[in-house]
């Protein structure tokens, strides 16, 4: 499969660009498992042009990132003119414009899946941004507004004849939100109908190995993209590619496995943001990456506590999930270390967690 420049083997496997989940430090755990594309959070191009730092921060680009792309939202066909040679700037691999998000306060301003009302003013935009842009433009949509209006297979042929590099559909309307089962009829009709010579990306309730191998199977897109599925699970990626490979899903994550990966999580979280706002940021992140295990409520509760990296590390190496009652961590005893905290103390044996740093930006 080829996007733009970028050539991909078979079956790839896109992270979907998710506000407040697809932040570098999330995308490169997950490239390290084996995401093969990866997206950024929408950044708005009002933001961008009246230089809000929020905005400027969701163009920081790492070398470890790519192939990476940025997107963008905008209902204004002028400040998205002068908001994509910033965004070009940053060097992402491809910009990719939201034409799918179904927040009320984005499709106020025909943001989003605002734009499917008005299928002149999405092509205005599209070709804008192509138009303003030295990168590959790709866009990511819903299959319409609602059940009366969907008009994909349209919009499709429309978006490809103005030059986009490849189209992303989530399988539902906006007025589905996220509710109901994602209609994937719909992206093999798109496949058949719609797109000719650029690739189709499925997405919506790709949330496991199983359903992504059945989402290429039955409806032939070019790649999978997964948003939800990877919200505490980044190993989605390298289970999803042995399944496809093996027809047996692995095991799931040990708990030392999973303490690693939200320990590096943290690391990279604080040595992007600082360590303050890298704890505090990292916090909504616990419920994800812990359900399901024993004393997984506890276990976050104790995390909330704590504002800095070395406690909440103290916190989690310590634990013990299978404990009948919470141990007193090891943080609250100023005068022993974990390395001299007895086996009874610390039942849960410690992982070796190195200090994970973020290269600087491209």
């Amino acid at each position: 499969m080829t996007l733009g420049s970028l050539t991909f083997g078979d079956r790839p496997l896109f992270l979907a660009p998710m506000e407040d989940v697809s932040d570098p430090p999330f995308r490169m755990i997950c490239k390290r498992l084996g995401a093969d594309m990866l997206y950024s959070e929408f950044v708005s191009t009002a933001g961008l042009n009246r230089g809000v730092e929020d905005a400027e921060q969701k163009l920081d680009i790492f070398p470890e990132e790519r192939p990476i792309g940025i997107q963008v939202w905008g209902g204004e066909i002028d400040e998205v003119r002068r908001a994509t040679p910033r965004v070009d700037a940053a060097e992402p691999d491809v910009i990719d414009i939201n034409f799918g998000c179904p927040v009320r306060k984005i499709i106020a301003k025909d943001g989003g899946a605002g734009i499917l009302r008005d299928l002149d003013k999405m092509e205005r935009i599209t070709e804008t941004v192509i138009e303003a842009s030295t990168r590959p433009v790709t866009v990511k949509t819903r299959l319409g507004w609602d059940d009366s209006s969907i008009r994909i297979i349209e919009v499709a042929q429309r978006l490809e004849a103005l030059g986009i590099a490849g189209l992303a559909v989530h399988a539902r309307t906006r007025s589905q939100q996220y509710g109901g089962e994602a209609r994937w009829q719909w992206l093999r009709r798109i496949k058949e109908e719609g797109v000719r010579d650029i690739p189709l990306i499925g997405n919506g309730d790709a949330l496991d190995p199983e359903a992504i191998d059945a989402m290429f199977n039955e409806t032939g897109v070019d790649a999978v993209m997964i948003g939800r599925g990877a919200i505490g699970n980044p190993w989605i990626f390298r289970d999803a590619k042995v399944y496809m490979e093996t027809g047996e899903v692995p095991p799931r994550p040990s708990w030392e496995e999973r303490v690693q990966v939200v320990a590096e999580h943290l690391s990279l979280k604080c040595e992007w943001l600082g360590e303050r706002t890298g704890v505090l940021e990292m916090r909504r992140n616990y419920s994800g990456y812990f359900k399901g295990f024993r004393n997984a409520s506890k276990l976050r509760h104790l995390l909330m506590q704590e504002d800095t990296k070395e406690g909440v590390l103290d916190v989690m190496l310590n634990f013990n999930p299978e404990a009948s009652d919470i141990q007193l961590p090891s943080a609250a005893l100023p005068s022993k270390t974990i390395a001299e905290s007895s086996e009874e103390q610390r039942s849960a044996k410690p992982v070796n967690v190195k200090k994970a740093q973020l290269p600087s930006p491209a």
